[in-house]
């Protein structure tokens, strides 16, 4: 078990950040993963929108909202 998480992890070739959540292969983002994912961490996925938190040890999808990048982005 990775980085003490329930949640199943795993990195590709290209440096994105995947998790089975709810028997699902689910994309967790890349740059905006947390490194080491610690209880309590929530990030926003650019490229889906997605909000994931680290709840309980396990990794749980609390939202979905569109990604603003902010002017300097």
């Amino acid at each position: 078990m990775a980085f003490d998480l329930k949640t199943k992890l795993w990195q590709t070739g290209a440096l994105d950040w995947w998790g089975m959540l709810d028997g699902e292969d689910v994309f967790l983002g890349n740059a905006e993963f947390p490194l080491p994912p610690a209880e309590g961490d929530e990030w926003h996925v650019k490229a889906t929108g997605d909000i994931f938190k680290v709840i309980d040890g396990e990794i749980r999808k609390v939202g979905n909202k569109p990604f603003e990048s902010a002017p300097w982005w």
